[in-house]
């Protein structure tokens, strides 16, 4: 087996228009497709970061609430490469979203933060070893806010 990459992180949210906004308007994430789904209720919403790798996001009817602290089993976290964290804390800070201090991680060297997502979805922001030559959230999104 030869994998390549992720292609997409799926992510169920509590309020469709609340998450669509702050993936798309926060974060610049841009929308590749949407659909509604009739027979389940739901919302599926396909947004693309810089390098191709997709994050889905679904709403469903009532979804039951999601585990995140202390440390849970499953996914802990995403992680998005950056080439400056502090100027995207800076921008997210901007825009209301609460972000925590920037920490060094002791084994790479790389700049860390976290912030969380209308529903506590814990994202990291992350610049360092494989990081340095990433680009930012969105700054290079086409039509993206700037």
């Amino acid at each position: 087996m030869q994998l390549s990459r992720i292609h997409h992180v799926a992510i169920i949210c509590s309020d469709y228009a609340r998450s669509k906004a702050f993936y798309t308007e926060i974060l610049g994430l841009r929308v590749v497709a949407e659909a509604y789904r009739e027979a389940r209720r739901s919302y599926k919403l396909d947004l693309a970061l810089p390098d191709g790798t997709q994050i889905e996001l679904f709403s469903f009817p009532d979804p039951p609430a999601r585990l995140s602290h202390p440390k849970s089993c499953g996914l802990r976290h995403l992680a998005l490469a950056v080439e400056d964290v502090a100027a995207c804390v800076r921008e997210l800070e901007s825009k209301g979203v609460r972000v925590e201090p920037i920490r060094v991680d002791e084994f790479t060297g790389g700049a860390f933060t976290f912030f969380a997502d209308p529903d506590g979805l814990p994202i990291e922001l992350y610049a360092g070893q494989g990081g340095a030559s990433c680009v930012s959230l969105h700054m290079t999104l086409p039509g993206a806010p700037t």
